[in-house]
C-alpha cells in the first residue's frame, strides 16, 4: 500500500482563537472545513514565540536551544538534520512553497545567508536556483509579510511571469515605491497577492507529485496573518470594527509581574539594561504604539481597525487554504493525505495591552491553532485537550508514514494520540524564548493545569493557575499561599529540561 502523503500548511502569528469554528466573530469556512473533518487540538504549543526558532524546529523536531537557531537574526546551521532529509531517504518528494525564514536577512562569510541582502533580490539566482534547500528537493521562497522591502525570490519573479510588471508599486522602499503611510488596504490586486502564488504552486505540485505517482512531504508556508496591518480589498472591509471583541487589559493586572510587563504600558520605556547584541528586541516597547514602522500613538479606531484587518487577513488566507484542499480531491489524494493545519507562533491584540509578540508568554502568544486531518485514521470532528508542541510534528509525521525517527529528535511521537488511540503522549510543554544571550532569557513549562515562566539570573517569574484563572490576571510567583506550588513546578520543570535532552543513539553496551 503507498505510503500516507503529508500536507503541512501554516500561517504566520496567527492568534489560538480565530477559527470560525470555534469563534464567531470571524469567518473561516475552509479551516472549519478540516474542524469537521480531522480532530482540533486545543492545547498546542510553539517552541518558540518568534519565526526562525518554531520554523526550525519544526523541521527538525528539536528545541530552538538544541538546534542552535535560537532567535531572529540567527540561522538552522546547514549540518542539522531535518525530516526532508528522512523524507527524501524513504523516497518521498519534498517542497516548501511561501516562507522559509531558517536564515537572517543579513550574511557573514563565517554564517552565509540564502535569505539575505543582496541575494534576496537577485531574481536570476533565483530563476536558476535549482539546490535542496534544509532537506526540500522543491522550493519556492520568499521573506517579505504584506508590503515589507524584503520582496524578491520566487515571489517576484513569479509576479512578473504574471504580468504585474510595476510589482515595486505595491512595497515599501528602497525595494519599491508604496507610501509608507498606506494603512490597511494593500493596493495589490488580489490576483498577485502571495496567497495567490501559494496555492497556485503549491497545486502545481501536488498535480506533478500525483502525475508521477509520487507520495510527498510538502509544506505549504503562508505568510499571514502578521503584520503589517494590510490585505487587499474588499477583504480590508469585510469586518465592522465596531462588531468585534477588542481585548484591553485589565487594570493593574501587570503590578506583580516581572518588570517589562509594566514598561510596555509606559509612554516611553526605557530598555537600554536588557540592549545586549544591538539588534531590535521584539516587544520590548511601548505598546501604546505600532510595531511596525514610525507610525502615531495607536487610537482607539486604531485597536478596532486592526483587529478588523487581521481577521481580513486571515479570512482571505482561508480562501487560498480552500483551493488547496479543493486540489487534494480534485486528484483524488485526499484520503490518502495527512493534512496539519497550524501556525508558527501566536500573536497580541490588545490582550494584557500588548500588541503583536515579545517576551510575554501568555497563552496568546504560546498556544496555537491546530487541525489534523486524515481521512477514516484521525477522528472526525472531534476536539481533544491533549498538549502538542510544533517540535513533535517532525517525529509524528515520520511515525505515521512508519518510518524511523531519529534518536536525536526530542519531540513526541503523537501519532495514538492523533488516531484517537491515547488519551496523551506528552503531560507538558516547554517555550523558550532567547531574544538576547543572557538579558532575554526565559522558559516556560505548562501543564494539564499550571503554567510557570522562570528568567535567567533572575529571581522574578510568573506562576498562573489556567484552571482558575484563565485570562491569567493573578500572577501567583511570590504569593506566600502558593510557595509550595511554586517548589513543585520548579522541580517538574528541571524534571522535563531532563527529560527533553537529546538522545543520538541507544546504550547498546555495559561499557
Amino acid at each position: 500500500m503507498k505510503k500516507p502523503n503529508i500536507l503541512l500548511i501554516t500561517s504566520d502569528q496567527q492568534h489560538w482563537n480565530t477559527i470560525g469554528a470555534f469563534n464567531p466573530e470571524i469567518r473561516t469556512p475552509n479551516l472549519d472545513r478540516i474542524v469537521r473533518e480531522g480532530t482540533t487540538f486545543d492545547r498546542a504549543y510553539c517552541p518558540n514565540p518568534t519565526c526562525t526558532p518554531s520554523r526550525a524546529s519544526i523541521i527538525t523536531g528539536m528545541y530552538p536551544s538544541q538546534h542552535g537557531a535560537w532567535t531572529l537574526g540567527t540561522k538552522l546551521l546547514e549540518d542539522r538534520h531535518t525530516v526532508g532529509e528522512d523524507f527524501k531517504q524513504a523516497g518521498y518528494r519534498t517542497g516548501l512553497i511561501g516562507k522559509a525564514h531558517f536564515q537572517p536577512l543579513a550574511s557573514t562569510e563565517e554564517f552565509p545567508s540564502l535569505e539575505a541582502y543582496p541575494i534576496l533580490q537577485d531574481l536570476e539566482f533565483w530563476k536558476n536556483y535549482k539546490d535542496g534547500f534544509y532537506g526540500f528537493d522543491d522550493v519556492e521562497l520568499a521573506r517579505n509579510h504584506t508590503n515589507e522591502a524584503h520582496i524578491g525570490q520566487h515571489y517576484a519573479l513569479w509576479m512578473e511571469e504574471k504580468g504585474c510588471h510595476n510589482w515595486r508599486d505595491y512595497f515599501l522602499p528602497p525595494t519599491g515605491t508604496m507610501d509608507r503611510d498606506q494603512t490597511y488596504r494593500w493596493p495589490i490586486p488580489e490576483e498577485y497577492h502571495y496567497n495567490t502564488w501559494i496555492a497556485e504552486r503549491t497545486n502545481a505540485l501536488l498535480e506533478q507529485y500525483h502525475e508521477n505517482d509520487e507520495s510527498f512531504f510538502l509544506w505549504s508556508s503562508f505568510f499571514d496573518p502578521h503584520p503589517e496591518y494590510l490585505v487587499p480589498e474588499p477583504w480590508d472591509t469585510m469586518y465592522n470594527p465596531d462588531e468585534l471583541t477588542i481585548p484591553e487589559m485589565v487594570p493593574g493586572e501587570h503590578d506583580r509581574n516581572p518588570p517589562h510587563f509594566a514598561k510596555t504600558q509606559e509612554e516611553h520605556p526605557d530598555f537600554s539594561d536588557l540592549q545586549e547584541t544591538g539588534f531590535g528586541i521584539h516587544g520590548y516597547r511601548s505598546h501604546h504604539y505600532y510595531e511596525y514602522g514610525s507610525r502615531p500613538r495607536l487610537t482607539g479606531f486604531d485597536k478596532k481597525k486592526l483587529v478588523a484587518v487581521y481577521y481580513g487577513m486571515i479570512s482571505m488566507m482561508d480562501k487560498y487554504i480552500g483551493r488547496i484542499l479543493d486540489k487534494l480531491d480534485e486528484l483524488g489524494i485526499a484520503d490518502n493525505t495527512i493534512v496539519v493545519f497550524t501556525t508558527d507562533h501566536g500573536h497580541f491584540f490588545g490582550q494584557h495591552g500588548l500588541q503583536a509578540k515579545g517576551g510575554f508568554h501568555y497563552e496568546d502568544l504560546i498556544k496555537l491553532p491546530f487541525i489534523v486531518r486524515y481521512p477514516g485514521q484521525v477522528p472526525a470532528g472531534k476536539r481533544s485537550g491533549a498538549i502538542q508542541s510544533l517540535v513533535d510534528l517532525a517525529p509524528t509525521f515520520l511515525s505515521l508514514c512508519d518510518l524511523p525517527v531519529p534518536y536525536a529528535m526530542t519531540g513526541v511521537d503523537q501519532k495514538k494520540v492523533w488516531l484517537g488511540e491515547a488519551a496523551q503522549a506528552r503531560s507538558h510543554a516547554i517555550c523558550e524564548f532567547r531574544h538576547e544571550p543572557t538579558t532575554i532569557h526565559q522558559k516556560t513549562y505548562v501543564d494539564e493545569r499550571y503554567k510557570i515562566t522562570v528568567y535567567y539570573n533572575q529571581t522574578y517569574g510568573e506562576i498562573f493557575d489556567l484552571h482558575e484563572d484563565p485570562g491569567e490576571l493573578n500572577n501567583l510567583w511570590d504569593d506566600p499561599a502558593h510557595a509550595t506550588l511554586k517548589t513543585e513546578l520548579l522541580l517538574k520543570y528541571a524534571w522535563a529540561e531532563l527529560g527533553k535532552e537529546p538522545m543520538p543513539m541507544p546504550r547498546i553496551s555495559g561499557a
